[in-house]
């Protein structure tokens, strides 16, 4: 089957995981054509690759923003690009016993005045979250606060962020983004931590060196969401299969139980695979930790059934909103963690 553009925007030629991605008006892609040569490494599975691939099409991403469908889809997994779209769906959600994490999409600032912006965007977040009594924290990428351009100013910004959600009962979390940015993430999270305990982490656990990094943190006794990662990522670096992907974050989410069980960890679980998360659950009841000394974390729109059967079943269930215009990668990251979920998409579209 040949698939052709869409409403004249190109689509990215076929190309191994870890080549550039080349755009020709026009082209056909021929996704069974392509073969690895005999010395590359394993590719991973060639749904998430097109989607990861698309990610970083900014012809896709310009024409993306402008189309009303591809708007609408968004819909199942964000209720809106305005903040105050985050917070009204979060003040409906909190309803049951959920919790709610925010985070304004974007990432990779060219200039550091720009990051100034988005801290008090935040510092304004953080008000907002208070004024409506909201159990609400936020999640920020580092590269918004501007890690690429000065790692002090980014901690400065932290910081400053950290001290403002402790200020009103929150917390907040760093994301964890490409593997070229593990290293000062868990620098800036371990300079953040020492001074306000309840700041979080994201961990990946495709990346072969996440066990490791759990370790070097387990004396700051680290406040960790576990998820399984969205970046294109070299095979050098991080699990290919989505199977060998999934049996290390139940290894790992088993050490975090472990750590949990003498005070080392706050162990968070961000996943919709429910077979997995039941799997930790299980892991949980046999080391006899209380519901309440671990978290789930789910996005919106996502699993919404089953994080209401967790929360109704005493498990602690939070729900991770976006918002922003800056969605067009983050979104396709959404549907490359599990390519079925474009069936899903499709189904929001067309009914």
């Amino acid at each position: 089957m040949k698939l052709r553009p869409i409403g004249g925007a190109s689509i990215p030629r076929l190309t191994h995981p870890r080549d550039p991605v080349i755009f020709r008006g026009g082209d056909t892609l021929h996704p069974r054509r392509w073969r690895p040569p005999p010395d590359s490494n394993p590719p991973m599975p060639i749904g998430r690759s097109l989607l990861l691939a698309a990610a970083k099409s900014e012809a896709l991403n310009q024409f993306a923003l402008k189309s009303r469908v591809v708007k609408r889809a968004t819909k199942a997994f964000m209720p809106g690009e305005k903040p105050e779209d985050a917070l009204d769906a979060g003040a409906q959600l909190v309803k049951d016993g959920r919790r709610i994490i925010y985070t304004k999409l974007g990432e990779a600032l060219t200039q550091l005045k720009d990051a100034d912006a988005v801290r008090d965007h935040y510092l304004w977040l953080f008000d907002q979250i208070k004024a409506r009594g909201l159990p609400a924290q936020v999640s920020i990428k580092p590269t918004q606060l501007g890690l690429d351009q000065s790692e002090s100013a980014c901690l400065a910004h932290c910081l400053t962020l950290a001290a403002k959600a402790e200020s009103v009962g929150s917390a907040l979390w760093l994301d964890m983004e490409d593997s070229t940015y593990v290293d000062r993430t868990l620098v800036l999270y371990e300079a953040v931590k020492a001074k306000h305990p309840s700041t979080g982490l994201a961990l990946q656990s495709y990346l072969f060196r996440t066990p490791k990094d759990l370790e070097r943190l387990r004396p700051l006794k680290p406040v960790i969401r576990l998820v399984k990662g969205a970046y294109a990522e070299p095979a050098s670096v991080a699990f290919p299969k989505k199977a060998d992907t999934d049996e290390a974050y139940y290894r790992i989410a088993g050490t975090m139980l472990e750590m949990a069980k003498t005070g080392e960890c706050t162990p968070i679980f961000g996943t919709h695979d429910v077979p997995l998360v039941g799997r930790i659950i299980a892991r949980a009841e046999q080391l006899a930790l209380a519901k309440g000394r671990y978290e789930v974390h789910m996005l919106y729109g996502i699993r919404s059934k089953e994080q209401q059967r967790l929360r109704a079943e005493g498990h602690a269930i939070t729900v991770l909103i976006s918002y922003g215009d800056a969605w067009y990668r983050w979104y396709m990251r959404r549907l490359a963690e599990r390519p079925a979920n474009v069936w899903f998409v499709a189904k929001s579209i067309f009914g």
